[in-house]
């Protein structure tokens, strides 16, 4: 016998405009940038009056938390499952490119330029400490026998606050910021628009890169 829901009705309701709400926001973010998101937008859009949709989102900020938070498991989730499967740094770097070029909107929330006045919660650096995790473990597996040491990983020996408890040695530290920082910029560059009209694939590029960082 299947079980029953344990929900009320108005609950499921309300589960079921917050996800419409969030969806249309994607859409405007998609469209104008998520600086450019309008609670009275979307709450005409689903013909609904400001102050009803507030009873779901008390402001902008609000729902564009949950968006991040959305986004973050999204990308956690991506990375776990391939790490799963086996996955090693290189086809990690691939799964994060192609997950970013599936949901461009979703990426450039978190990794594009910062929302005027917004301020995420901490509970959004707790999940993307958990994706940091997920490639730091493939950075550590990465790294050669007796990885010399270098000016960086010396400095993040002692600086090594923002990798929580990790216990990815100094050298594995400094390959995944190598590796986040210069593929992140590629990414970037591409989800802008910056290579439209330059007649290359910017997958060659991409591959270029994470070549020229791995061990």
């Amino acid at each position: 016998m299947a079980k029953s829901d344990p929900t009320t009705p108005r609950e499921r309701y309300r589960t079921q405009v917050r996800a419409e709400v969030m969806e249309r926001a994607w859409e405007q973010i998609a469209t104008a940038g998520a600086s450019a998101l309008s609670l009275n937008a979307i709450a005409k859009q689903m013909g609904m009056s400001g102050p009803a949709l507030y009873r779901y989102f008390a402001n902008r900020d609000e729902l564009i938390t949950e968006l991040v938070r959305e986004a973050y498991r999204s990308l956690a989730d991506t990375l776990a499952t391939a790490a799963a499967d086996g996955a090693d740094l290189a086809a990690l770097a691939r799964a994060l490119r192609t997950w970013a070029l599936a949901d461009p909107q979703r990426y450039l929330l978190v990794y594009g330029t910062p929302v005027p006045g917004y301020q995420a919660p901490e509970d959004t650096t707790a999940i993307s400490q958990g994706i940091a995790a997920t490639l730091l473990h493939a950075c550590t597996a990465a790294l050669p026998p007796n990885a010399p040491a270098t000016p960086l990983s010396t400095h993040l020996a002692t600086h090594r606050t923002w990798a929580a408890t990790h216990p990815a040695p100094p050298e594995a530290l400094a390959l995944f910021l190598t590796v986040w920082t210069r593929l992140h910029g590629v990414l970037s560059l591409e989800l802008a628009g910056h290579f439209t009209g330059m007649r290359f694939d910017p997958e060659s590029l991409f591959d270029a890169e994470l070549a020229a960082l791995l061990p």
